[in-house]
């Protein structure tokens, strides 16, 4: 009897064609998720309460807002650091 050798280079692969026409993203566009309006949700409150309150002034304010806009930004890009973008390039 004879045995014969089968080495991995001569087994014959499946591929999934792949194709290209579509081009998306895995992250979704900004004005589709919450935390975009819970950041809105969020600005608006401070400003609200910064003219409403006596004791609260703007410079607190606009400082509030402006670390709101830094933390939406962080997670936004962090939401996208994962996501390889397929569109135009």
């Amino acid at each position: 009897m004879v045995a014969t050798h089968q080495d991995a280079t001569s087994v014959a692969r499946t591929t999934v064609p792949v194709s290209h026409d579509r081009a998306w993203d895995e992250t979704k566009a900004s004005f589709k998720t919450t935390e975009l309006w819970a950041f809105v949700a969020a600005v608006v409150g401070v400003l609200y309460a910064a003219n409403e309150a006596g004791n609260f002034a703007a410079d607190q304010a606009w400082t509030l807002v402006t670390a709101l806009t830094i933390g939406y930004m962080v997670s936004r890009g962090l939401a996208k650091a994962g996501s390889r973008h397929t569109g135009d390039d």
